[in-house]
């Protein structure tokens, strides 16, 4: 494809608005930080949720279910104080003054609010268009009903962090109390168990929430810079 063709198409791309494909094999890593007890956060799951459908590779999505909403009337079932904890390792790198939600951090680089359709899909796009994905040697296996093992291998110099998050890939929760008390809310790629290693090789273990099969889930790896958390690349494992 010759250089104005290639340039006639990215001008017709940006001006009806569809997502610009990425021409150098890039990534997003898309984290919302939500909570069944929060009222304006079910327009971010659902936003994300579609994202799929907009981006149906490259685009890696993982919903952390915070924990600070728990005590004003309805526990999020989801939700563990250690998410809690590495949104406010976001805010601190990204210079915030508080954490809220719903909140949205794509490649550890830039946040916003959930539900800001428009300025999601633009960081989104920004990503895919000047990342590039590196390959990651990783796989993911399960022997029983209760355990996940990641076998991973990473090569060449840096210091990122190998992150291993289990996403449950659909659930449905009648809220009895709290803001969102008589809705049915949905979500999608929700962490339920998230560990990570500073190895360039070896294992990590993740539970099967009680109740789940591995047929419910997948594994999304992640390679995470230590000190600032921007992410260096991403790969979504079926289980097997």
């Amino acid at each position: 494809m010759g250089k104005y063709l290639k340039l006639a198409i990215f001008s017709l791309l940006f001006l009806s608005g569809r997502p610009i494909p990425p021409t150098n094999n890039g990534f997003a890593v898309v984290e919302l930080f939500t909570s069944e007890g929060c009222s304006s956060c079910p327009p971010a799951d659902e936003l994300v949720a579609s994202l799929p459908t907009t981006y149906p590779s490259s685009v890696y999505i993982l919903s952390f279910h915070v924990d600070y909403w728990d005590r004003l009337g309805w526990k999020d079932p989801f939700s563990r104080s250690d998410f809690t904890q590495r949104q406010r390792q976001y805010g601190e790198v990204l210079m915030l003054k508080s954490v809220y939600t719903p909140q949205v951090v794509v490649n550890g680089r830039t946040q916003m609010v959930g539900s800001d359709k428009d300025r999601l899909k633009e960081a989104i796009d920004e990503q895919l268009a000047h990342t590039t994905n590196p390959v990651i040697d990783a796989t993911a296996h399960t022997t029983d009903s209760k355990k996940v093992t990641i076998d991973f291998t990473l090569t060449g110099k840096n210091r990122a962090t190998l992150q291993a998050a289990l996403i449950q890939l659909q659930a449905s929760t009648d809220v009895k109390n709290g803001e969102n008390a008589g809705r049915e809310l949905h979500h999608a790629n929700i962490v339920r168990d998230l560990k990570s290693s500073s190895k360039s090789k070896g294992s990590l273990t993740l539970s099967l929430p009680a109740g789940l099969t591995a047929a419910d889930c997948k594994v999304i790896v992640f390679l995470q810079d230590k000190e600032t958390l921007q992410v260096e690349g991403a790969r979504l494992l079926d289980i097997h």
